[in-house]
């Protein structure tokens, strides 16, 4: 049996060329404790340890405690008087020291896993008086390794993958382990690594521990998964090596090799002759081995179809079949095409000598289906002109029965779109009429609703919107496009402008309105220049104008446009003389109030005769309006009311009416006051129209002022609203002066 210090005499000597002992070979026995060779001459040295470096193997077994080293000191005489003290990592713990001997022991089994080397410090001491006879001193003590641990990988299960198809040698993924025992210090861990599970398909590098592919043309869809099982082994393989193992989970990877495959190269499609525009009548599919994106397929038909189309569906990756126009079963009934599938995505490896593409044939049928009627247009647009009498035609609608059997249909109008009940409609035959004349100054456009109804199912129902534009007629004349405030100075110039009119008319021309302004030429104040351009300037034919011979005129303006039938109208423009400053500034407009001259000329006469004469039949005839208002009493005396029952019957009218007598004056007709008249109303005057306000004069309408066939009852009228003489005298005296031109003066006093 080998003792301990043969054993580390056998280690010192395999480490001898990587130690530096600091003692020479003749102190080797002392090391040890052994004795010194006969025959040598002993040669005392310095004093100093006689030690450098210790080493222990790990994973002790044995009962006693593993012999370290031995300490000693040329000190130590071996009397006896010298005592080892050790301090340090594990000192008097893991490691023991003879004090008298310096022999040190390891107590525990040591794993140079955990720790592969130890540090400790040594003392020599005087027993006797324990002083130091050695300086404290560190030395080591290094674990050697065996191989007590097996290679370990990261993982239980690894998991890679590799595209099918793969040519071999293809690197699928690297696995590695790792060794806890010393990589400076035998084979304990180089490692070397096999395959366990997964031959023929893949192979592992020994060295590295990388997997590659092993066998051509692995395809997925014959196998997608596959477990392989790593060894790692270490002592470089050899028996009596430790190893480990892991499990490698390889998928292999899709690739677009196999085309898409039509199961049944023929297929049959029912569809409803009603079906709508873009809506789907059947689905066809094609097979495709391939996932994902490999597997994406693309559906056409062949040529393209009128009627149908196909698209796929990204999620089912099946073929939709739509609809584009409507069908007709009593057109046609059947229709035929084929379609083409294949894949979006190719992969060029694999388009050699295989065709990515398949056919198939689809036939779709017809059903029929009771369809609604089916107008010939849809929507009308239809156009008539305005002021047409009722019953009048507009338009016709028709519709049919799309069915085979073609039932008769009726129409009528939804009322909810006519509610002024404008239209009537034919229900045998759609004929449009008018019930009421149409205005297109009202509205220029009606939208209604024309329902066809078949008559054997009222259910089926189809409308239809009828647009009818009212065409304009030529039914309005033109007028000012405003009311006009207009002066002229006294100071004025011939030629001088004094206004600048325009027009407007409601109806609306082709080809744009176009207004022709005139005046009487034989006008002798003011004269029109016609623009052109639908305005028109008046100007002063003379100058010299004057307040006191005439402080207003009414000028009528000839308005005419130039569609057909002509249209014209006369406005009036009421123009005042007002004094004016030098730069033509309006100053004051009032008339001046001057005497009668004692020179009036025979004419001046004659106006003022004519005047006064009119307005004594004004007062008369306005006074035996008043006085009609006056009922006959119901009893012409005192004795016909005695004793007497009077029945009378009071209609229409309201509070006010009641109001106007009193039920007393049916017994005392004397005493009825005869000038009680009702004030609170005006007589409504038919063809009356305002004049101008009591305010300042403007623009009036003479034609309709003169020509309505009621120019006392509106001379009445004014003179009831104005309550004043002097102005129904000037008035009068002014309306003489524009049309006779007579020229007087008009300043004259009521004399009711």
């Amino acid at each position: 049996m080998i003792t301990n210090q043969v054993l580390l005499l056998l280690m010192l000597s395999i480490l001898w060329p990587t130690i530096a002992l600091p003692f020479a070979p003749g102190n080797i026995g002392n090391l040890f404790g052994m004795p010194e060779s006969d025959g040598k001459i002993l040669q005392r040295s310095k004093r100093g340890w006689m030690w450098n470096q210790f080493f222990l193997l790990e994973e002790y077994t044995g009962n006693d405690h593993q012999y370290v080293g031995k300490l000693h000191s040329n000190m130590d005489k071996g009397d006896g008087n010298v005592k080892y003290i050790l301090t340090g990592d594990g000192a008097g713990t893991l490691f023991l020291i003879d004090e008298k001997s310096g022999d040190i022991h390891a107590t525990k089994r040591l794993d140079r896993e955990e720790k592969a080397m130890y540090t400790l410090h040594a003392k020599v001491l005087d027993r006797n008086t324990n002083a130091e006879l050695e300086p404290d001193t560190e030395f080591n003590i290094k674990i050697h390794d065996i191989n007590d641990n097996a290679p370990k990988f990261a993982k239980e299960i690894y998991f890679a993958s590799v595209p099918e198809m793969s040519e071999v040698g293809t690197s699928v993924a690297t696995v590695t382990a790792t060794d806890a025992d010393d990589q400076t210090y035998g084979n304990s861990a180089k490692l070397v690594y096999s395959i366990l599970q997964g031959q023929p398909y893949f192979s592992v590098d020994s060295e590295n521990g990388t997997i590659k592919t092993a066998l051509p043309g692995m395809d997925r869809e014959v196998k997608e998964n596959y477990q392989v099982v790593i060894q790692a082994k270490d002592m470089a393989g050899q028996m009596g090596g430790l190893s480990g193992t892991t499990t490698v989970s390889i998928t292999l990877s899709d690739v677009n090799d196999s085309p898409p495959r039509f199961a049944n190269h023929s297929f049959r499609v029912t569809a409803v002759e009603s079906t709508v525009i873009g809506a789907a009548i059947g689905r066809i599919k094609a097979d495709d081995p391939d996932v994902g994106r490999n597997a994406e397929m693309e559906y056409t038909i062949v040529g393209g179809h009128d009627i149908f189309n196909i698209i796929t569906d990204q999620i089912t990756q099946e073929g939709v079949i739509i609809i584009k126009k409507p069908l007709d079963y009593e057109t046609k009934r059947d229709y035929e095409f084929r379609v083409e599938v294949k894949n979006t995505y190719l992969d060029a490896r694999f388009i050699h000598g295989l065709q990515f593409k398949d056919y198939a044939t689809v036939k779709v049928t017809v059903e029929d289906v009771d369809e609604p009627p089916v107008f010939t247009r849809n929507p009308y647009i239809i156009e008539v002109h305005e002021d047409t009498a009722a019953g009048s035609f507009v338009g016709v609608v028709s519709a049919r029965d799309p069915d085979a059997d073609n039932k008769p249909v009726k129409y009528s109008i939804d009322r909810h779109t006519d509610l002024e009940r404008l239209f009537n409609i034919d229900s045998v035959n759609g004929t449009i009429t008018t019930l009421k004349a149409l205005d297109r100054e009202t509205s220029k456009w009606h939208n209604i609703s024309v329902v066809a109804t078949e008559i054997n199912n009222p259910r089926q129902t189809t409308r239809v919107p009828v647009f009818i534009k009212v065409l304009d007629v030529n039914d309005n004349a033109p007028e000012f496009a405003m009311s006009y405030d207009t002066f002229v100075c006294e100071n004025v110039k011939a030629g001088q402008l004094i206004q600048t009119i325009s027009a407007v008319d409601t109806d609306e021309p082709l080809v744009g309105h176009k207004f022709v302004f005139s005046i009487s030429p034989t006008n002798p104040n003011f004269t029109i220049d016609d623009r052109e351009d639908n305005t028109a300037n008046i100007l002063t034919r003379r100058g010299g104008f004057s307040r006191r011979e005439m402080s207003m005129y009414l000028l009528p303006v000839v308005i005419s446009d130039n569609d057909y039938p002509i249209q014209s109208s006369t406005s009036t423009l009421i123009v005042r003389v007002c004094a004016c400053d030098s730069r033509g500034n309006m100053q004051s407009c009032n008339p001046e109030v001057l005497p009668f001259s004692d020179g009036l000329t025979t004419g001046a006469l004659v106006a003022i005769l004519l005047c006064v004469i009119i307005l004594l039949m004004i007062v008369v005839l306005f006074a035996a309006l008043r006085r009609q208002r006056k009922k006959e009493p119901l009893i012409i005396s005192k004795e016909d009311v005695r004793d007497n029952v009077v029945s009378y019957n009071d209609e229409g009218g309201g509070e006010e009416d009641t109001q106007a007598f009193d039920i007393g004056t049916l017994r005392n007709p004397e005493v009825m006051d005869a000038n009680k008249l009702r004030r609170d109303i005006i007589p409504e005057m038919d063809g009356v129209e305002w004049l101008f306000e009591p305010a300042p004069l403007n623009t009036v309408h003479v034609q309709s002022v003169f020509n309505d066939g009621h120019p006392i009852y509106y001379l009445l009228y004014l003179f009831d609203k104005q309550c004043s003489c002097e102005w129904l005298v000037q008035f009068i005296c002014q309306t003489v002066n524009s049309f006779h031109h007579i020229g007087v003066t008009c300043n004259g006093k009521c004399m009711l």
